[in-house]
């Protein structure tokens, strides 16, 4: 290894705080006055809520530039709203997406179509148009995000709440999903190329492991509603610190599920430590709901997922012998 190499790298060192982001999330939100819940705004109908979640793709899109393979990225952006809907208990209905370009590019635009397309089928959302607008004063490249709208039921609505004693289920992550990457990009790039063959798996590069698409989860909302859970968690920004958004308890995570090999190799490749690991990725899983031990194992067997801890008395999350 390089002197560089051997300096283990931060998520904040990397370009992206994200404590700093939530602090200026919260300002934003405080300032606008809007109603949030813990992962959509939600306006009260009457007898149901629409709700409304915006998320874009981030720094993954340079992988896909770098590479010239936009085919997954719309997938990632429709993923990253809808399954914040689905945490939040809400049924995505319809989507939109927003793509700000340095100048047109017919073929990326296509691509990136075509994996919304397919991310919208899969989900069962509908895609009711979008906007592209040619930025070159603003824009250097591209970027693409959207918005989804749903609708849940009042007393659809996950409360948000865990308690002591419920049991934690969770459901794998495809790889990486959509975030992390400006700390994934760092360290890999420190000595290899996109195009390099990936060492796990030579047959495909550097850049299409880090592309993998983020997982859809819109398959569980039927599920979580029956099995009447207190809550769920998207594990995104932050990874496993997102479970703190089920309420200030103890997250004992004793069975997690096996971080994927990217997640080994960028941990190499940057000499990143197990805890901004765990602070930065899903490390594996994607996707986690709280509730009573007794439900869980049916709510486990009906779906992929497997029970992954438990919730006790305290204020930490507690996995793989680290304490975040």
């Amino acid at each position: 290894m390089t002197e560089d190499s051997e300096e283990g790298l931060t998520y904040a060192e990397a370009g992206v705080d994200i404590d700093a982001s939530e602090a200026a999330t919260a300002a934003l939100v405080n300032a606008a006055g809007e109603f949030e819940g813990d992962y959509a705004g939600l306006v009260d109908l009457g007898e149901q809520y629409l709700a409304l979640a915006t998320d874009g793709v981030g720094t993954k899109l340079l992988v896909a530039e770098a590479i010239d393979d936009y085919s997954t990225i719309g997938i990632d952006c429709l993923a990253m709203n809808v399954n914040d809907l689905v945490a939040q208990g809400v049924e995505p209905v319809a989507f939109v997406d927003y793509l700000a370009v340095e100048e047109p590019d017919d073929e990326m635009a296509e691509a990136i179509g075509e994996g919304l397309r397919r991310g919208a089928e899969e989900a069962g959302v509908a895609l009711v148009g979008g906007e592209t607008a040619v930025l070159p004063d603003v824009i250097k490249g591209f970027d693409i995000a959207g918005a989804c709208a749903g609708l849940a039921p009042k007393d659809g609505i996950f409360a948000g709440e865990a308690e002591p004693g419920e049991a934690l289920v969770g459901w794998p992550s495809s790889g990486i999903h959509s975030n992390g990457l400006t700390l994934a990009r760092e360290a890999v790039t420190r000595e290899h190329e996109y195009t390099d063959p990936f060492p796990p798996d030579p047959d495909r590069s550097i850049g299409e492991e880090l592309l993998e698409p983020t997982r859809l989860y819109t398959h569980l909302l039927g599920p979580l509603r029956e099995a009447a859970i207190s809550g769920a968690a998207h594990i995104t920004g932050g990874g496993w610190a997102n479970l703190t958004r089920l309420g200030e308890h103890r997250y004992e995570i004793t069975d997690p599920f096996e971080a994927q090999p990217v997640f080994e190799f960028v941990q190499s490749a940057g000499n990143v430590d197990d805890e901004e690991m765990h602070r930065t990725f899903n490390m594996g899983t994607g996707f986690v709901a709280a509730l009573p031990e007794a439900d869980a194992e049916a709510l486990a067997a009906e779906t992929d997922g497997r029970v992954i801890g438990h919730v006790a008395e305290g204020n930490s999350v507690e996995i793989r012998g680290l304490s975040l």
